[in-house]
């Protein structure tokens, strides 16, 4: 099945962003070291485990090492982040996680970080449901809408378009997993920030890991008055350790209801 535009665009981007990914996802791996130490601490032994957004396959180590009897299945639709993965891991899968490629009820766990922000909930989440046997568990960490609050604010200082993606707030994330046969076990959130010494270093940053897209329409580049102000306007963020950028962070274990 085709990818609607703004996939497909997002698709690039993360297929473009594969090779210096790594470099700048310290935020990313945060959020999923933290989801990992819930889902060990939840005590659910799954056989069969699903990593539905994988990008270039950081969390499969972790996975593995704690449930290494398990079998690993990564699933990301950018096929440059599978070629990342090391070999022999996890079989890989290259589809959308709003229509993967699985059987119904054919994981014991699935596992998804900073991935479902692009999908929308009322799809996502029933397909996710779907594919977990019962009493299966669903692991993920997504983001919420104080994600790039300072970009946001920055740019309302220039423009009234749309830079940075509508995100869904724990509450609707929450509401939707109910709504798809799962229970919620347990969920926190916390705000993780990156830093950068200046504007042009953060929003490289942000392009380097393939987050740039909106799904808004393609923007002409700021000119050098739109510019100094987007600039001023984020240095009143300024703090020792440098600019921020900002991602709310969901975690939220649940169950899949018999």
């Amino acid at each position: 099945m085709q990818a609607p535009a703004p996939k497909r665009a997002v698709r690039a981007a993360f297929d473009k962003a594969a090779d210096s990914y790594d470099a700048v996802a310290a935020v990313q791996r945060a959020a999923c070291d933290r989801l990992l130490q819930l889902a060990v601490r939840n005590g659910h032994q799954p056989s069969r485990i699903l990593d539905a957004g994988c990008g270039t396959g950081y969390a499969l180590a972790g996975l593995h090492r704690q449930f290494p009897a398990a079998e690993l299945l990564a699933l990301d639709f950018a096929p440059a982040m599978l070629r990342r993965h090391p070999p022999g891991l996890a079989l890989p899968l290259c589809a959308d996680l709003e229509h993967l490629p699985l059987a119904e009820a054919s994981v014991d766990a699935i596992w998804s970080s900073y991935a479902l922000q692009w999908c929308a909930p009322g799809r996502a989440f029933p397909e996710l449901a779907r594919g977990l046997r019962p009493g299966g568990q669903l692991w993920i960490a997504t983001l919420g809408p104080g994600t790039l609050h300072e970009l946001r604010d920055a740019f309302r200082q220039v423009d009234d378009a749309e830079h940075v993606l509508p995100f869904q707030p724990p509450e609707a994330i929450a509401d939707a997993v109910e709504a798809a046969g799962l229970t919620v076990l347990a969920s926190e959130r916390a705000t993780l920030q990156a830093w950068a010494p200046d504007l042009r270093q953060l929003l490289a940053d942000i392009k380097t890991l393939g987050a740039h897209q909106t799904g808004a329409a393609r923007r002409k580049p700021l000119g050098k008055s739109a510019w100094a102000r987007l600039q001023a306007a984020y240095e009143q963020h300024r703090s020792p350790a440098g600019l921020p950028a900002s991602y709310d962070t969901f975690w939220l274990i649940a169950e899949k209801r018999p």
